[in-house]
């Protein structure tokens, strides 16, 4: 029987409310429980999300790169305008598809069907569904990256062996959104206040130099954009698609692994400061 069905009609299972890492089982009853609902429900809304950045690279890489011809990729060497931003739409497709599900999914878990309060009166604590919940989002960002890699290879894009490691960077930075991105959501309480992520997502999007150099910008406005975590996604993916390793390489690592540890950190404190009072 799952973890989360143990709860009887007349009270709740024991529960153990500081209960840290270690409760392997019952992180793996909140990924159970999420493959059922993708099966039964939403595998079309997880399918329909990996086409977005395909479409980009078509329109963009193909369409206008035929235009614009080769530019500076990393370390100087020129690349199509298409390699050029593939790297970068990958780093979005795994930053939206890891984003968004831990943003609008767990809103309504939260707000609307009030799952995880019923989860955390079982055995379950704040650390297993923080964590549960978040590799659920990895496991989309997961999909969006090896689909999107083999579009890439099928375009003829993949130039390295070293763009095989997008794949769990791909990963690392889907960690890193979508750990953030629960966090935050657990502030929020009111459909209208989501809309704010949406204002924030897509001009990260448009200025991350996810399009075009970022040396199109004056130097103070560079320094803005560098601090953006889309930026480092995409330095990173680019610098990997070609494989080219700089110090600057395990700086951007290092980014995603702190977003990733702080976000984390977060959402097991918002949950707990929620439901286990």
């Amino acid at each position: 029987m799952s973890v989360l069905d143990r709860t009887g009609a007349g009270g709740s299972a024991a529960r153990k409310p500081l209960a840290e890492p270690g409760a392997r089982s019952s992180v793996a009853s909140v990924l159970e429980r999420g493959f059922t609902v993708i099966r039964n429900q939403n595998w079309i809304i997880l399918v329909s999300g990996f086409f977005e950045p395909v479409f980009f690279l078509l329109a963009m890489g193909i369409g206008m790169g035929m235009l614009v011809g080769a530019v500076e990729g990393p370390g100087g060497r020129e690349v199509t305008y298409a390699a050029f931003i593939a790297p970068a739409l990958l780093a979005t497709s795994a930053m939206n598809g890891a984003f968004y599900d831990s943003t609008w999914n767990v809103f309504f878990k939260l707000r609307l069907a009030k799952l995880y309060e019923a989860m955390l009166q079982t055995s379950l604590s704040p650390w297993n569904v923080a964590l549960g919940e978040i590799l659920m989002a990895l496991f989309r960002g997961l999909l969006y990256a090896v689909g999107f890699l083999g579009v890439l290879a099928i375009l003829g894009l993949v130039t390295s062996w070293w763009a095989l490691a997008m794949v769990p960077v791909a990963v690392l930075i889907a960690f890193g959104f979508a750990a953030l991105g629960m966090g935050v959501t657990s502030y929020l309480t009111r459909f209208q206040q989501m809309d704010l992520l949406n204002f924030v997502m897509l001009p990260m999007f448009l200025f991350s130099a996810t399009l075009y150099p970022i040396t199109v910008y004056p130097e103070a406005v560079q320094w803005v954009v560098m601090a953006l975590p889309l930026w480092h996604a995409v330095e990173l993916m680019r610098q990997l698609s070609v494989g080219y390793l700089t110090w600057t390489t395990a700086v951007h690592v290092a980014y995603f692994v702190g977003m990733a540890g702080a976000g984390l950190w977060l959402t097991t404190t918002r949950l707990r400061a929620l439901f286990l009072r």
